[in-house]
C-alpha cells in the first residue's frame, strides 16, 4: 500500500514539477523580451518567484521523497540490479541541478543583470523536454531499452528542437 501511495504521489509530483518548469521557461522568455524593450517589469519577477517557490520546488521535493520511498521499498539489491534506475537517478540529479540553477536566473532577471538572450531562454525552455524524453522511456521500458537507440533518439530530438527554435526565431523576426 505504501509503495502504491508513493508511486501515485510521485507521478503527481513530477507532473507538477515539469508543468512548473515549462511555465517558468516561458516566463523567462517574456521577461527577457520585456527587458529588451526597456520595460521594468516586476510582474514577471513575481510570476517567476511564485512558479518556482509554489509549484516547482515543492513538486520537486514531493517527487524526490516519494521516489526515495519507492527505492527504499524495493531495496538496495533491486537498485543495483536495475541499470535503468541508476540512469534515471543520474538524469534526475542533473534535472535537479538544472532546477536549482533557475533560482539564480530568477534573481539575475529581477536585477536586470542578465546576458542571456530570449533565444537562449527559448532553448533553455526545452531542457525539461529533453529530460522528459530521456526519463520516461527508462521508466516504461526499464532494462529493455537499448542505450544506443535511446541516446541516438535523444540527439535527434535535440537537433529537432534546436532547428524548430531557430525556425521560430526567423519567423518572429520576419513578421
Amino acid at each position: 500500500m505504501l509503495y502504491l501511495l508513493a508511486k501515485s504521489l510521485h507521478i503527481i509530483g513530477f507532473t507538477a514539477w515539469f508543468s512548473g518548469l515549462f511555465y517558468l521557461g516561458r516566463i523567462f522568455v517574456y521577461h527577457r523580451e520585456a527587458i529588451d524593450r526597456g520595460q521594468v517589469d516586476t510582474d514577471h519577477t513575481l510570476m517567476e518567484k511564485r512558479a518556482y517557490g509554489i509549484i516547482c520546488h515543492p513538486a520537486m521535493v514531493i517527487t524526490w521523497i516519494c521516489g526515495l520511498i519507492m527505492l527504499y521499498t524495493n531495496g538496495l539489491d533491486w537498485l543495483m540490479e536495475n541499470g535503468w534506475m541508476q540512469a534515471k537517478l543520474a538524469l534526475l540529479g542533473l534535472l535537479t541541478l538544472h532546477h536549482l540553477s533557475l533560482a539564480r536566473t530568477i534573481n539575475s532577471l529581477a536585477k536586470g543583470d542578465i546576458r542571456t538572450s530570449s533565444f537562449r531562454f527559448r532553448l533553455l525552455n526545452e531542457v525539461p523536454t529533453l529530460f522528459l524524453f530521456a526519463i520516461i522511456p527508462l521508466a516504461v521500458f526499464k532494462n529493455g531499452i537499448n542505450a544506443i537507440y535511446a541516446i541516438g533518439s535523444l540527439l535527434l530530438l535535440m537537433v529537432f528542437l534546436y532547428g524548430a527554435t531557430k525556425f521560430y526565431k526567423r519567423y518572429r523576426e520576419s513578421a
